[in-house]
């Protein structure tokens, strides 16, 4: 069945008196009645990193979430009900993550929107299935395949783009800076072992995340004078080394940059500053703005219109997965988590904001993500180069 937004929103306008809604149920099919408030309101969680170094990115994913939310109450709600949210913030900090996890789980909410982070995920998202929540995460790793669903890319997907770009854009010699969190560790393993077997020398050099000052590390990753440095990182740490690269290209050492899908992010630019980000190549997805489709278009304007500024790269997932929540629930016809999970596994077709979405009903992964290679202009916004759909290795 394809599920679309065009007709979904009709159904989420209509009230179905007839639908059991008395009793949530985990997919234990235990009762839940907790999961539906006295006031008749289905409970959805949001998790990210709210403050710390990657708050900015996890607030525009919060944003993203609750226009999503707000919207689909506006248009009559689910079943008749309107979406409650909560927030919880794992600082992008595995062990916070398993105690926000545990307060979320005891509120009782139906679903969350999130983790963001892979290693928060792989730690938490057990305790969210456990509770009976269902997830619609949004970890990149593929450890976390199969816990709950997702519309955002794998690294299984995203690392053969990247590999493809190293191979057109003819690397001989690479030296890898990693970040040891589970998806940066994963991608950087990945970029290692192809490159070995097409006979590229590759240096591999773990980063201290906590660090605020990578120009010792980049001078050692440069001393076999590689012609291009792969940065496996998040943005916060990604931007520094952008800057130390572009101070080592003045002193004579132009290697070429390419910053790995978890430095893509507005905040990137404003920290490396527009020079620094200009010489690096992002894999990453297209921006909000870039989509070219009703959905993307609508939802830029309405969450500038709400929020007062331009939306970021992530939470236009946010707000694609809860509306991928929200057909799921009116498919599924009751308010049942295992209902609910079936049908948002057979999600075909959804046409999001990020372009269609499909479920793999085996994995919970989405076949069909937009990988992108990206650059930044003169102005400082990341620019598409090309884009790749429903690549896996």
């Amino acid at each position: 069945m394809k599920y679309r937004f065009s007709t979904m929103l009709v159904a989420l306008a209509i009230v179905l008196v007839a639908v059991p809604i008395a009793a949530a149920r985990t997919t234990t099919g235990v009762p839940r009645a907790e999961a539906i408030t006295s006031a008749g309101t289905i409970l959805i969680a949001f998790e990210g990193p709210l403050t710390g170094s990657q708050a900015s990115n996890g607030y525009d994913m919060l944003r993203g979430t609750k226009l999503a939310v707000r919207e689909i109450n506006q248009a009559g709600g689910v079943l008749g009900m309107q979406l409650r949210l909560i927030a919880g913030n794992d600082k992008a900090d595995a062990a916070t993550g398993v105690t926000v996890a545990k307060q979320l789980v005891a509120k009782h909410p139906y679903a969350v929107i999130g983790p963001y982070n892979s290693s928060v995920g792989i730690k938490n998202l057990p305790i969210y299935l456990s509770g009976g929540v269902l997830p619609v995460q949004l970890t990149s790793s593929d450890d976390t395949t199969g816990m709950g669903v997702t519309v955002q890319p794998k690294n299984s997907q995203i690392s053969p783009v990247e590999i493809d770009w190293m191979k057109q854009n003819n690397a001989g010699k690479v030296s890898i800076l990693w970040d040891p969190s589970s998806y940066t560790k994963g991608m950087a393993d990945r970029m290692f072992g192809a490159l070995n077997k097409q006979g590229v020398l590759v240096t591999k050099i773990k980063i201290d995340p906590t660090a605020t000052d990578f120009s010792a590390v980049v001078a050692q990753a440069l001393t076999n004078n590689p012609d291009t440095v792969y940065v496996s990182t998040y943005f916060p740490q990604g931007a520094l080394i952008a800057k130390a690269l572009r101070a080592e290209a003045a002193k004579g050492n132009p290697s070429r940059c390419f910053m790995g899908l978890a430095n893509q992010d507005p905040g990137f630019v404003t920290d490396a500053g527009i020079a620094a980000s200009a010489r690096c190549t992002f894999s990453g997805v297209p921006t909000p703005q870039q989509f070219g489709n009703p959905r993307a278009g609508a939802y830029v304007k309405n969450f500038t219109k709400l929020f007062g500024k331009a939306p970021g790269t992530w939470g236009t997932f946010t707000y694609d997965s809860v509306y991928a929540l929200a057909a799921a629930i009116t498919t599924g016809n009751a308010i049942d988590v295992e209902a609910t999970t079936q049908a948002i596994l057979k999600t075909d077709g959804l046409l999001g904001a990020t372009g269609p979405i499909t479920i793999d009903p085996k994995t919970g992964n989405r076949p069909n993500v937009p990988i992108a290679i990206l650059t930044v202009n003169s102005k400082g916004k990341f620019i598409v180069d090309s884009v790749v759909y429903g690549v896996s290795s």
